[in-house]
């Protein structure tokens, strides 16, 4: 019944840009916009003494020379991601065994000349015990991968942890013909990582999560089945 359930609700996100493009996330619904309209409480009280007296400096973030970069729940600054990752990996591996055990009693006290009297033709105690083994294993691996990603994406500070750190969140969508091409960024940032263009890389950010994909009529094509997916995680050949 819950497979079932779950192949329904596939089917019904598929049902949304069928002979039309799919359509975008309601902004309605992000928690950007959640962030943007409940900033908090300031937790300092603004110096208005800059408003009595013509100065071209204060500690004010909108002044001439302020500090433009986020620092607050509903700041936006911009996330750069630039991956170019390369990575080879081969190992090889090999091990080769032998033994051999042969035990003889030709003159254990007349006692085999007296037994094999007693065997069939052709066979002789002489050569009590003769045990022997072989044992070969080997094995090769390899591991090469590629990745090349470039990309520029606006990204709002939806919470600020005690410590300062900046906890951001950042969506994209574009859409082109009947494809949706998706962009989602989050992770935790300090402030002091941010340029003074307002912009931070990647490779800063702690517990980033970045997924670029889309949906449309190619990525369905793309996709296996529902019903080729459970039956894939289910059988065991």
């Amino acid at each position: 019944m819950t497979a079932v359930f779950f192949g329904l609700l596939q089917g019904c996100s598929r049902l949304d840009h069928i002979g039309q493009p799919p359509t975008f996330s309601p902004q309605t619904q992000s928690v950007e916009r959640q962030a943007m309209i409940y900033s908090g409480l300031p937790t300092t009280t603004a110096d208005t003494s800059a408003y009595r007296k013509p100065s071209l400096w204060s500690g004010d973030q909108s002044s001439l020379f302020g500090d433009r970069r986020a620092f607050t729940t509903g700041d936006i600054l911009t996330v750069m991601v630039e991956i170019d990752d390369q990575a080879e990996i081969s190992n090889t591996t090999s091990r080769s065994r032998s033994s051999q055990e042969n035990l003889e009693m030709p003159q254990l006290f007349g006692f085999p000349q007296r037994r094999n009297t007693e065997l069939p033709e052709g066979a002789s105690l002489d050569n009590a015990v003769d045990l022997g083994s072989s044992s070969t294993s080997q094995g090769n691996g390899s591991v090469r991968r590629n990745e090349k990603l470039a990309l520029r994406i606006a990204a709002t500070v939806v919470d600020v942890l005690p410590n300062g750190v900046l906890r951001i969140e950042g969506t994209q969508e574009v859409r082109v013909n009947f494809e949706l091409r998706e962009l989602f960024v989050s992770g935790f940032v300090r402030r002091a990582d941010i340029t003074r263009q307002n912009e931070i890389t990647y490779d800063k950010m702690a517990s980033a999560r970045i997924s670029y994909g889309g949906r449309g009529h190619i990525s369905d094509v793309q996709q296996p089945r529902v019903g080729q997916q459970v039956l894939d995680a289910i059988l065991p050949f």
